[in-house]
């Protein structure tokens, strides 16, 4: 049969089979990459079967292709070889994803996850008109029908990644499991806390990657993968909230990533839809910001999402009732934080991802301190961002979020109105203050030295961050009015001593 690969992949598919074919090497096209083409669908992802081992080859391939070489698991020869390409589908890179088998190519497609990734068709052949098919399990015809099938009743027990793929592919590709598939991820969803951090580090982003989690995320936890993935969030079911809340604990976190999506125009919410999001804040600026690369694979939007899963998992060991009758989750915002790093640690998150996610979590609930009435000052935007860094503008996004999903089919439109309102306004006095502080700095600590005689040290450093912050908030624009109000907080400091 005819099938349709673009231009950039067949020329690197290619160059692949005839460096193999030089060495008198089999392979084969196989996988997601047959999936994603006969579905019409752009990917730069490819998996190619290798009848040699893939550690000793794939190296070479490497050198060939004038890309990195990357070993992803050892012990079951699986490598990948990125290439840079800007004319790829996405990223900018093709991925070239090599494993070893023997025997049988049918053999091989026998041990694969489900029917529609055990297609497979001979290297050699890629650039025929007519190409010949290796389906021995139905998995075009499960394509046709848009269904996820398991190859075998084993297949979770001999990669339990795969129950978290399932899922995956469903929700990227509007498929269902069948039902053998579905009570097998059910019986079998606490075999994935046996799978190496990396792995479930990339399924968990590419999941977090599909917009309207609505569809899927509820779905997840039905099947128990959210409290296999995580065991921290298991003590959030069923824990109660004061009456404001539409939801308990565990509900309420999934409906935050929900409403996340929403606020970033990936998804939709039940409840005022339209209305709501007619007076939340967006831009262009604000769509750039969200799908910023963070690390490989990550992006602001898919980390925030996962704080937003995260965001309250300290709740139930810090709830109380106090004196007032009221329930309490004090201190739940830093322990959450802290729980959060090491979660993300044993998903092998780099430490940018992971510091970032850590402050999300630890100042969700700051946005709705920097004032107690009216909008808040120049100085306390200022500080928030001071101490939130590049977490700002995700979290003022994250309180939104947090704002929906407490209130749900009961939120106030005029409170909802009144926050939207704050975010816009911080955000608009944030860029408003960098474009202040950012391209002129009106003293510097030769300054503090050479015109006021002070030594280096703590106190000069506390100088300089009051004038940036005066700076922003402001109340300074040239270097004499910076000189003079360091002359004055001087002046005041040594009448005080």
């Amino acid at each position: 049969m005819k099938i349709s690969i673009e231009p950039g992949a067949l020329s690197i598919l290619t160059a692949v089979s005839d460096f193999l074919a030089g060495q008198k090497l089999k392979s084969y096209l196989v996988g997601g990459f047959i999936r994603d083409s006969l579905l019409g669908r752009d990917t730069a992802d490819i998996d190619i079967a290798l009848a040699a081992d893939t550690l000793e080859v794939a190296p070479k391939i490497a050198n060939a292709l004038r890309g990195k070489f990357v070993l992803l698991d050892k012990e079951n020869r699986v490598c990948r070889v990125v290439v840079a390409d800007r004319k790829a589908p996405s990223g900018g890179r093709w991925q070239l994803d090599f494993t070893s088998f023997e025997g049988s190519i049918e053999q091989d497609l026998s041990r694969r996850d489900f029917t529609i990734d055990s297609i497979a068709i001979d290297l050699e052949e890629v650039t025929k008109d007519d190409v010949a098919l290796i389906d021995p399990f139905g998995g075009r015809a499960d394509l046709k029908n848009g269904v996820i099938r398991v190859v075998a009743e084993t297949a979770f027990e001999a990669d339990a990644a795969r129950l978290l793929r399932a899922v995956r592919l469903s929700a990227e590709l509007g498929f269902i499991l069948d039902k053998q598939t579905e009570a097998l991820v059910k019986s079998q969803c606490h075999l994935i806390a046996d799978v190496a951090g990396e792995r479930l580090r990339e399924e968990l982003l590419r999941l977090l990657a599909v917009p309207h989690p609505e569809r899927f995320l509820p779905y997840l936890d039905e099947l128990g993968l959210i409290t296999a993935l995580f065991p921290e969030l298991a003590g959030a079911k069923g824990v109660e909230q004061p009456k404001e809340h539409s939801w308990n604990v565990f509900d309420h976190s999934l409906q935050t990533v929900i409403a996340v999506d929403f606020l970033l125009h990936q998804g939709s919410w039940e409840y005022g839809g339209d209305k709501v999001l007619a007076v939340a804040p967006w831009s262009e600026a604000l769509a750039e910001h969200f799908t910023q690369e963070v690390g490989s694979g990550s992006s602001q939007r898919a980390l925030l999402k996962l704080a937003a899963l995260l965001h309250d998992v300290s709740k139930p060991e810090t709830k109380a009732v106090g004196e007032d009758g009221r329930t309490h989750f004090l201190g739940h915002d830093k322990l959450g934080a802290a729980a959060a790093a090491n979660i993300l640690e044993r998903l092998r998150f780099s430490g940018k991802e992971v510091k970032l996610v850590e402050v999300m979590i630890k100042y969700h609930m700051r946005p709705g301190q920097m004032s107690q009435e009216g909008l808040p000052t120049q100085r306390a935007i200022y500080r928030y961002f001071r101490d939130c860094g590049e977490a700002g503008i995700d979290i003022l996004f994250l309180s939104l979020a947090d704002h929906l999903a407490t209130r749900g089919p009961n939120l106030n439109m005029a409170g909802w109105r009144e926050h939207a309102r704050m975010v816009e306004y911080v955000l608009e006095k944030h860029f408003e203050q960098q474009r202040l502080v950012v391209p002129a700095k009106l003293v510097d600590g030769h300054d503090l030295i050479n015109i006021f005689g002070l030594k280096p040290g703590p106190g000069m450093g506390e100088i300089l961050e009051a004038v940036r912050e005066a700076q922003a908030s402001g109340e300074l624009a040239t270097r004499e009015e910076a000189l003079d109000y360091i002359r004055e907080r001087l002046a005041t400091e040594k009448s005080l001593c």
